[in-house]
Parts: C-alpha cells; sequence; structure tokens
C-alpha cells in the first residue's frame, strides 16, 4: 500500500509537510509506503474547462506543460491521498485549486479514476479560516467518491512560520490520530 502525500504551499518543507509528515510516521508504523510530493519551485496552470479530457479519455489533460500529468499519474497509482494546503485567505492555494479542477475533470471523465481510495485534507493556519480550506478539498474527495478517515478535531494546526505548527501539541496529536486511522481504514479497503 501506498499513501501519497501533496504540500501544496509554495514554500518547501513547510509546516503543511511538518503536519503530512506526523500521517506518514503512524503510516510508516503500520508498513505503509508513503511519498511527498511537494508543489514549492513547481508550476501548475488553471483548468481552461476545453473537455478535451472527456473526448480523449486518456486519463491525461491535455494541458502538458506543468506537473499535473505526472502528479495525477501519482494520484491513480496511490491508495491513500493526503492533501494539505496552507490557509490563504480563508481557503487553499492556487497551486490546490488548479489540481482539485484538472484532478475533478480528468477522473470523472475517465470512470472516476480515484474512487474509493482513502483521502484527506489537512491545513496549517496562522489564526482562522482553514475549515474553509480544508472543507474545500474535503468536498473535492467526496465528490471523488474517496473514503476519508476522522481524528479527534479538525485537521488542522496553528502556526505560521515554518516549524510553528510543532508547537501546536492539540493539533499534531489529531495528525497522529488521522494517520492512524487512515492506516486502518487502508487496510480495511485492501482486505
Amino acid at each position: 500500500m501506498k499513501v501519497l502525500g501533496i504540500n501544496g504551499s509554495p514554500r518547501r518543507d513547510s509546516n503543511t509537510a511538518i503536519m503530512i509528515g506526523h500521517i506518514f510516521e503512524e503510516l510508516q508504523k503500520e508498513g505503509i509506503e508513503t511519498e511527498l510530493f511537494q508543489f514549492a519551485g513547481k508550476h501548475i496552470r488553471g483548468c481552461t474547462a476545453c473537455l478535451k479530457c472527456r473526448e480523449n479519455q486518456d486519463g491525461r489533460c491535455i494541458v502538458d506543460d506543468d506537473v499535473f500529468n505526472d502528479l495525477f499519474a501519482k494520484m491513480v497509482e496511490a491508495d491513500g491521498i493526503i492533501i494539505g494546503s496552507p490557509t490563504y485567505f480563508a481557503s487553499v492555494t492556487a497551486e490546490i485549486k488548479a489540481l482539485i479542477d484538472r484532478a475533478g475533470y480528468v477522473a470523472l471523465a475517465n470512470g472516476v479514476l480515484l474512487r474509493r481510495k482513502v483521502g484527506a485534507a489537512v491545513s496549517p493556519v496562522r489564526r482562522a479560516g482553514s475549515i474553509t480550506a480544508i472543507d474545500t478539498i474535503n468536498h473535492f474527495l467526496f465528490v471523488m467518491q474517496m473514503l476519508i478517515p476522522g481524528s479527534s478535531y479538525w485537521p488542522l494546526g496553528i502556526g505560521r512560520n515554518i516549524g510553528e505548527v510543532e508547537g501546536d501539541e492539540e493539533g499534531m496529536r489529531c495528525m497522529h490520530t488521522l494517520g492512524e486511522n487512515m492506516a486502518w481504514l487502508l487496510k480495511k479497503t485492501q482486505s
């Protein structure tokens, strides 16, 4: 089994990556392989609504000058997907929004390619607004017919500067609980 973590922050090894790392710790304890994709330094375009994915039905977006198709292939291959985004003006980053729009179109045009995978959303936040970011990601996961494990609280961490989320004890406990529940659900869906 493999879980792909997607760090939607434009900052490499950001608070988002740290939170995903705490989830990964629990998954790895259960023998689940993990991979982290980081948007930092990479380019992704928004959806052009050309609908070529419906016409071509090849599991790809016709826009091929950015990271989307390689990342989407990793999403299709994975058994579980964690999508993380820092909270930007009470929502997700432009990178995650572009990923959601394009992955949604391509997956649905090709037989709901992400169906029944285990998915989770996480969002670090300076102060407030992360519930909308988490909801945005969860709406995508639900439309993709993915299975979403719960945790002990909302999957958020408080911190602005890189590393500050580590000081949010409740937030980090929540990440570990989410990792435990994700591992349990992955094993149930693979049996």
